[in-house]
């Protein structure tokens, strides 16, 4: 039974701070801005370039969480594993297209003023092709931006997912199975060894947890079985903890009890604070893809301006950090939203905010 619109407040305020996490992180580990902003504010920028990228977690798993309620509405079934797994590519692909675009001309620009360490270079078409693609990670070749990692590493979780769904035939306690089987294989080995990280298996404990935590609901049916599965996918993690602590995996394993708990719950807020909390959640994917080429822009003025106050740093990268958010409702609107309702009509345009 879909949920009714409120119920995802939960959702996208996760979504919310694991966006601003990953764009504070990239803020304070690029550029002469994070290195003058480092003076004034060690600590601070410290513990956003150690620790606030642990934040890619809780996308995984809320990703996994809304795939699994997507897969489940029986689209996958009726239209085919290629024709979903098109649809969600073109969701992705076109608009990190369309930011890429964005973020070469910025690097244009601003490259006279900037390190070539920091600045990417003008792509070739092998460049765009395996951004494209998105097996720019597997093939090894140069981001053209930061976070472009995680577009294709959603891909790929999507599609594992997706084929153990569609492997399934639509029998539920096949999918959830699988699904649990190949979470507890992740969290207990792939995820042991970084030379997975280009794949989806290494990050599939965290999505395969947000998957059967929409499954283990108590308003889901047959909530109980899954919440076994989920449960013994716990108890895995717990145990591959102890071998190896990781941090980030004791965070999914968190962040996807919380869900499983409260993810069907009503948010007590205030109308205009849900609305708030709604446009921001929806445009997170935009924001994840344009903040780089704001970074950039905000570097090159800070070098051209020849400053090194850490406490005027601290300023611009605020500044930056709002020109980012202003620049994200921009795109989602213009950009974003457009391409969803040219590729699948109004009624797509909702769903086309569930990428992360």
């Amino acid at each position: 039974m879909p949920l009714p619109r409120p119920s995802y407040l939960l959702i996208d305020l996760l979504k919310i701070v694991a966006a601003q996490c990953i764009v504070w992180h990239h803020l304070a580990a690029y550029g002469p801005l994070s290195d003058a902003a480092a003076q004034a504010a060690p600590e601070l920028m410290g513990w956003l370039y150690e620790d606030a990228r642990m934040a890619v977690q809780i996308f995984l798993v809320v990703a996994g969480y809304l795939a699994a309620r997507s897969l489940g509405q029986g689209s996958l079934q009726s239209q085919g594993l290629l024709a979903t797994l098109g649809q969600r590519y073109q969701r992705l692909v076109l608009p990190f297209l369309a930011a890429l675009l964005i973020t070469m001309l910025c690097s244009a620009w601003v490259r006279p003023y900037l390190d070539r360490d920091l600045v990417p270079d003008t792509p070739s078409l092998g460049q765009w092709l395996a951004h494209a693609s998105l097996l720019h990670s597997l093939l090894a070749v140069e981001s053209l931006s930061a976070g472009a990692w995680y577009v294709a590493i959603d891909f790929q979780l999507y599609a594992l997912l997706a084929a153990l769904v569609w492997l399934s035939r639509g029998h539920y306690r096949v999918s959830a199975a699988l699904t649990a089987a190949l979470a507890a294989a992740s969290l207990a080995w792939f995820n042991l060894d970084a030379d997975f990280d280009i794949w989806a298996v290494y990050f599939f404990g965290a999505y395969g947890l947000g998957a059967l935590a929409w499954w283990a609901r108590p308003q889901a049916h047959n909530s109980r079985y899954a919440q076994f599965l989920y449960l013994g996918t716990l108890l895995v993690g717990m145990g591959s903890l102890m071998l190896a602590f990781r941090e980030r995996v004791a965070l999914a394993m968190l962040v996807s009890s919380i869900l499983v708990v409260f993810g069907s719950s009503q948010l007590p807020l205030p109308s205009r604070v849900s609305a708030v909390v709604q446009q921001l959640g929806n445009r997170s994917y935009a924001l994840f893809l344009l903040h780089f080429p704001v970074l950039l822009l905000a570097n090159a003025l800070w070098a051209e301006l020849g400053l090194h106050d850490g406490s005027g740093a601290l300023v611009c990268l605020g500044a930056a950090w709002a020109v980012s958010l202003w620049a994200s409702f921009v795109f989602f609107t213009q950009v974003e939203q457009r391409l969803g309702q040219w590729l699948t009509g109004p009624r797509a345009v909702a769903a086309a905010s569930g990428k992360l």
